[in-house]
């Protein structure tokens, strides 16, 4: 992992990560994985999308829509980032990254074998059925940080699709904010340091 996460980085006036900065630093880019369409929006398959409007309404950001996805550049105090939401639905995912470099990402997303409302941060390994990660992965590989929300497992007689795409319950929305201090902590810490911080089990 780069030490792009963690370190000091000087501001500068082009917030779209495609590009470095004048020090050859890629900007840190939190992407939030889920499906686009109010019909998804309180699904546990979309808390990723919570977490990252979370970050824009903290530091600021305003959505503007690129193509095969949102975008909102914000800062992480010294440091320029940008926000992304992919509109291309969650298995086609990865096509929304093009451009961007595994070691620049974090990324956000439900997690079936956590239980509902954890969060933990990870750093690589594989996608675990998720076919959003799968998406990601096909596309950059599998070098970067995850921040994870847990959704827990579906009850009997329900299948996963269904209950990824069923409405979250009160404790992963709950989760919501401790999800977006664990993406901040990765930002402004480094990877290591948020997960002796979140992976702690109580």
């Amino acid at each position: 992992m780069s030490s792009l996460f963690g370190g000091r980085q000087e501001t500068h006036e082009e917030t779209g990560a495609e590009e470095p900065d004048a020090g050859g630093l890629m900007s840190p880019v939190v992407v939030g994985l889920g499906n686009p369409g109010r019909s998804y929006e309180r699904t546990r398959h979309n808390v990723g999308f919570l977490v990252v409007d979370e970050l824009a309404r903290r530091h600021g950001g305003s959505w503007r829509s690129k193509k095969k996805a949102e975008a909102a550049p914000i800062g992480f105090g010294l440091k320029n980032g940008t926000l992304l939401k992919p509109t291309t639905y969650m298995n086609n995912s990865g096509t929304a990254l093009a451009g961007y470099k595994p070691d620049q990402l974090v990324v956000v997303h439900d997690d079936l074998d956590l239980p509902e409302g954890d969060v933990r941060v990870k750093v690589g390994g594989g996608a675990g059925g998720h076919n959003g990660l799968r998406s990601t992965i096909q596309h950059l590989g599998n070098d970067f940080v995850r921040v994870r929300i847990g959704i827990g497992r579906p009850p009997p007689g329900l299948t996963v699709t269904d209950y990824v795409l069923g409405r979250m319950d009160s404790v992963i929305k709950e989760a919501v904010p401790q999800a977006a201090d664990a993406v901040e902590a990765v930002i402004e810490s480094g990877p290591e340091a948020a997960m002796n911080r979140f992976n702690t089990r109580s």
